[in-house]
Formats: structure tokens, sequence, C-alpha cells
């Protein structure tokens, strides 16, 4: 789940007295409204005071900003010239070091330009020693009252997103008290994060009952959305969610461009509840139209569901599409969501084969996490699944490189043991660390609910390879109470595939045939690699009772689902080789003979090698069934090996993997850059600065 941001609407005395300073030629007009204000006799307030009507040039989302050094960094940052509008503000605080709005400006344009989120704070905090006021009246006899607010602002949002959830509600109440601004509204993400849920509940409440602000009103309505999913068992129904979404539509004349925020939380809900169809129309929905300030890509959850229901070569235009809104981010939101991107890509790169590169963005992802506070998940969420896909990622790596090994006619040189070495090594330090990070009982417990939309989106394939990180004995307790607790309500099919998995960790095949097949029945259809995984542990279970008819059945249906599960499992398939009698068909069952993914035996497989018309190889599941082919290419074989090795390498690539190629090129865009030193417009339509008090 995530927080929307957005300015809110002045109501009460002090915000208008704000909002009027700002409107006048100077800030001097502060003393304007002041002065008109004692002289007031009448009591007649606000609305019976002259405010001068002339506007100043909007900077940092006021008009009211009139001091030269500010004014030209905005200049800078409107005509996108980035360099320029830091070395500006940069030279103004070493005229002035002492000039609070020196500090802030620097401050955006790190925060806003580069997405440095500790050196703006660095800036900010010495802005607000500046400007130390407690009463709204020092506040505009200092001269420096726009700074002031701006500084209270700005911190309470960095502090949110940088975990400091104390920080960022001390914050919103100094700016509640001293310029009487109405920010309840504000509140209620900073408590979630707390898992103060109840004050979250009631300071939402608060909000409907007394403000008739829509973007208060929508952020409340987000708010209760997200408090009614703290407890294991399913929300009863979406009306918080979609209030949230009606709200915001209202705030537009297009009623179609709602922020992609509700539109993906109200999709999270909806899985939640396992409505599969009505979440990916949300996310259809907010795909529509680019939104690069907020903090929810749509194409990430589209790359999610599309993969989870192995609708691949969608997904991959998912992928495509996720990388161009990445581009087009604000840099702040980038730093808030890279590791969301690294993880599902890496995830969707485990699936098409390419280990190594899910292996560079899950050690990225751990090594630069979000900043997620405009998430609900937390750092540690983030880390063990970043800890969990890095693990099976090199686990995958290692499975690969065994392959092709096997397909060299000589001993595996020093060079490629040392590699294999290094993947079961990496596998395992991410594995002991998953296992720390998960050691949590409140974790272990939410994380068993299917598509808790509180925690960090972990897909329900990848969710078993928990049991073997903590252990089969803890996970089945677990299990149990979070079976109790109503976690597996909706479908209890999620509680048998965990059992299954539990089973075939303990290695008893008689419960991975009973619990596979009370999963297979209740499991979504929409659930295609999960229920592939689950075939698949039910083939090894029946190979080892020898029922060869029903193991060739499941493992043809998972491989039918999911290519990659067997590799990823670790599994190696019994099969029995045909050949034409070629010197290169009898090689290549020798080289695939001694492969991790086969072993001979008679059980219904078979993998058919010839030379003639073409070079080619096919995994049968009956005569005249073939699972998967593959032909070779006389381009495609490499200057260390022959047409054999080269068949029996490629082969296993085409059978274990989703059959199409993803360039270099763009797996790099998958690492993209951390920093974007890119700006845009500063303002939302209304004219409001939307990096204020969100």
């Amino acid at each position: 789940m995530r927080r929307h941001s957005f300015l809110s609407g002045a109501s009460d005395l002090g915000a208008k007295l704000i909002r009027a300073c700002f409107i006048g030629v100077t800030a001097g007009a502060c003393f304007y409204v002041a002065s008109a204000l004692a002289q007031n006799d009448s009591g007649s307030g606000l609305d019976s005071i002259q405010i001068p009507q002339q506007r100043l040039p909007l900077c940092f989302g006021f008009t009211g900003i009139s001091n030269d050094n500010a004014l030209a960094v905005c200049d800078a940052l409107d005509l996108n010239e980035n360099v320029r509008a830091r070395e500006l503000a940069e030279q103004w605080i070493a005229r002035e070091p002492d000039n609070p709005g020196a500090q802030f400006a620097l401050a955006e344009v790190l925060f806003t330009v580069e997405g440095n989120l500790p050196r703006a704070l660095f800036h900010l905090n010495r802005a607000e020693e500046l400007t130390s006021f407690g009463s709204l009246d020092a506040a505009i006899a200092s001269g420096n009252v726009e700074w002031h607010y701006l500084t209270l602002s700005q911190l309470s949002y960095v502090h949110q997103l940088m975990g400091n959830q104390e920080q960022s509600l001390a914050y919103l109440d100094k700016i509640r008290d001293i310029y009487g601004q109405d920010v309840e509204s504000f509140r209620g993400w900073p408590l979630i994060k707390l898992k103060r849920y109840d004050d979250a509940r009631r300071s939402a409440n608060r909000v409907l009952e007394t403000s008739s602000s829509e973007s208060a009103r929508a952020r409340a309505w987000n708010t209760l959305c997200a408090v009614e999913l703290a407890s294991l068992a399913p929300v009863e129904s979406m009306g918080a969610c979609e209030r949230a979404i009606s709200e915001d539509e209202e705030l537009s004349e297009d009623a179609t461009a709602s922020d992609t925020v509700y539109l993906t939380n109200a999709s999270e809900v909806a899985l939640s509840l396992l409505q599969m169809t009505r979440a990916e129309e949300y996310i259809d929905r907010a795909t529509r139209y680019l939104n690069p300030d907020s903090v929810a890509d749509p194409w990430v959850f589209k790359l999610y569901l599309t993969m989870n229901q192995g609708r691949f070569d969608e997904a991959r235009q998912a992928m495509e599409r996720m990388l161009i809104w990445r581009q087009q981010q604000e840099p702040v939101v980038t730093v808030m969501n890279r590791a969301e991107h690294f993880l599902v890509s890496a995830a969707f790169l485990l699936l098409a084969g390419y280990t190594e590169d899910a292996v560079k963005l899950t050690t990225t992802a751990l090594n630069q996490p979000d900043r997620n506070g405009s998430y609900s998940a937390d750092d540690a969420q983030k880390d063990s699944y970043a800890a969990l896909l890095n693990m099976m990622a090199n686990r995958i790596a290692y499975e690969k490189r065994r392959e092709v090994l096997a397909t060299r006619g000589h001993v595996a040189t020093a060079a490629a043991q040392f590699e294999l070495l290094r993947f079961r090594l990496n596998a395992w330090q991410a594995e002991r660390r998953a296992a720390a990070l998960f050691a949590s009982f409140d974790v272990l417990q939410n994380r068993l609910r299917p598509y808790a939309p509180l925690d960090v989106h972990i897909p329900e394939w990848v969710e078993p390879e928990i049991i073997g990180i903590v252990g089969s004995g803890v996970m089945s307790k677990l299990l149990e109470q979070a079976r109790e607790n109503g976690a597996f309500q909706l479908n209890d099919g999620y509680y048998h595939a965990y059992q299954t998995e539990i089973a075939a960790l303990e290695s008893s095949p008689g419960r991975v045939l009973e619990s596979g097949r009370q999963a297979l029945s209740l499991l979504p259809a929409q659930e295609v690699l999960l229920r592939a995984r689950v075939a698949s542990r039910m083939a090894a279970a029946a190979w080892r009772r020898e029922d060869n008819e029903l193991a060739a059945g499941l493992i043809r249906q998972a491989l039918s689902q999911d290519p990659s599960v067997p590799r990823r499992l670790g599994l190696s398939l019994p099969v029995s080789f045909s050949h034409d009698g070629s010197e290169l068909a009898l090689e290549a069952s020798r080289y695939l003979s001694r492969s991790p993914r086969f072993h001979r035996g008679d059980s219904g497989l078979t993998v058919s090698l010839q030379s003639q018309p073409t070079i080619s190889a096919c995994l049968e599941a009956e005569p005249s069934s073939n699972l998967a082919c593959y032909t070779l290419d006389q381009s495609e074989i490499t200057a260390d090996e022959d047409a054999a090795q080269a068949l029996a390498r490629l082969f296993q690539e085409r059978i274990f993997g989703l059959g199409f190629e993803i360039s270099k090129a763009q797996r790099s865009m998958l690492l993209g850059s951390s920093v974007i030193l890119r700006s845009q417009g500063r303002t939302d339509a209304q004219g409001q600065n939307p990096f204020l008090i969100r």
C-alpha cells in the first residue's frame, strides 16, 4: 500500500493568513495583513481585508517570494538547468550562510532534482535553526515566514520518507500549532507506518467528519483503506479504497485521471480478496496516463500479475512499459521505488533464464534500498525479499552453470569450479540474511496471507522458498496458526500449497501427493506459476512411488505453465534417450545424461535426438507428444564447442526458459541509475507545490 501526496487546502484563519501573505508583491504583505487584522474592529476577519492583487512569479510553490537569489534558482529549475540551479544555490549559501532561504533552496535542489535525501535534510535542519520561531507573530516579524513554513513542511515529508515517522508527526504538529493549518489528513500515513492503526483510523474519521476538501478526504479514505487491511483476515469490502478513488477523481475535470496511488492501492486490496480480474482492471486504468510524481508505478503491478499468471509475452511488454514509466519519474520518486523496480525485474529475469543479471539486480536492491516512507512495507521486508530473490538467483545460476559444464568433454577447470563455489557461497550468504530478516513471528504470519497488501509484494510462487529458509517445523506451526487466524479464509488452496512444499522438504511423497491434489483443486486458475510449482513437487513424489504415468502428466502440466520450474527447484527428470544412431546424436545424449536436469530412467519421458535432416532434440512425454523441441542453428555454435555440445547446451536453455531474448541493452537499462538529474515543472495544475506536507 502507498500514501498519496498533495498540498492540503487551507481552511482556518492561520492558514488563510499564510496564503494571503504570499499573494502580495513581497513577503512584506504579511505585515499588511497582520496590521489590518489588528486594526479591524468589526470582527469580520480576513474577508473584509483588501489584499493587493499583483502577483510575483511562482517560486517553490508560492507567489510571494521576491528574493532575487531564490527567483534565479527557481528560474533555473523551470528551465531544467539543474546544474545551474545547484550552483546558484551553493553560491547563495557561500555569500549568506545564515540565510534560511539559501539553505532551503539548496535543500530543495538536492531533494527534488537529485533525490539526495540525507544532504537535503542537513540543509533543512540548518534552515530550521535559522528560523526557530514559536509563534506566527514571531515568524511574520522576522521577514522569513515563507522560509520557515516551507522548511517545516519539507522536514515533515523528508523525515517520513527516511522512516522517521515520529519526527514527521512532530513537524506536522508544529505547522498546525504555529500556522493553524489543518494537517490532520497527513497524519494517517505516519501512524500506519508506526503500526498505530487505531490512531490512524481515528485521525481519518476526524477528517471525514470535519473537512470538505476533496484532497484531504481522499487521503483519509486511503488511510482507512490501509487500516482495514491490518488484520490477517480479509477485508469485507473495498468501500474505503473506492471512496479514495472517487474523492480524488472529483479534483480533476477528467474523471479518468485518478492518481495511480489510489488505483494501485485498490488493486492490491482486490488481490487480497482474490479478485484477480478486478485487480487488473484497476491497474489498467492506472496505466492509461503517465504520472511522474507518483510513487506507484502501475506497470510494476502489471508485470507481477502477468508473471504470476504465466502470460509471459504480456509480462515482457509490461517490463518494457515499466522502463518507459521509470525514465519519466521525478528523481525523488526514483529513490523511493528503485528497489521495487529492481526486484520485479529480477523475478522476471529468473523466469527468462537471465540469472546473472538477476543476481546483479537483487544485489543492488540490497545495497540501495528504497526510501519507503510512502509504502506500508518497511525496510526489513524489502531487504528480506531482496535477499530471498538473491538466494534464488545464485542457486539458479549455479544450476545453469552445472548444465553447461555437463556438456564439456573434460573435467571442469579450476576457474569453473571456483565459479560454482562462488554461486553456492553467495546463495548461502543470501539465505542466512533472509533467514535473519524472516525470523520475526509477525512478519512470517503476515507473509502467509495471500497477497498481504500491507507487506512487500512477494509473488505467491516465490513465497514457498521461505519454508526452506526458516525450517519446515517452524513453518508448520505458523501455518496452522495463520489458518486459525483467517489468513486462508478466502481460499484454502494456498494452505495446501504450503503443505505440499513442507512435505516435499520432509521427503514425504504420500503427503506431497495428498496436499498437492487439494491445492490444485482449490487454487485460483490464475495462479499458474504456483500451480506449476505444486505440480512439479507432485511429479517428483509420483516418480519416487514409481507412478510414472501420473508423474509424466504432472511434469507435462508444469512445463507447459512454467518451463523454468525444474531448474528453479533443482529437479532431475528421469528420461530415456533415443537417437538416430549418428555420432553427433549419441554424443549429445551422453552430455545430457550428465546434466543435473536429467538422469536415465524409465519414467514416461524421452529425449529424442537426431542429426538429419536437421540437428534437433525434443523432450517427449509419450510417443509423438513433444513437450518442447529445439533445432540447432550453426551460427549458435561457439568457438570452444562442437555441434553435439552446442545442441545439449542450447536444448536445455530452450526447454527450461521462456524462449525469447531480452537484449543486453534492455537488461542494462533495468539496472538504470539511482539518480536522474532531471527537473520537470515544480507545480501542479493549481499552482501548488507538490513537495509540501505530503
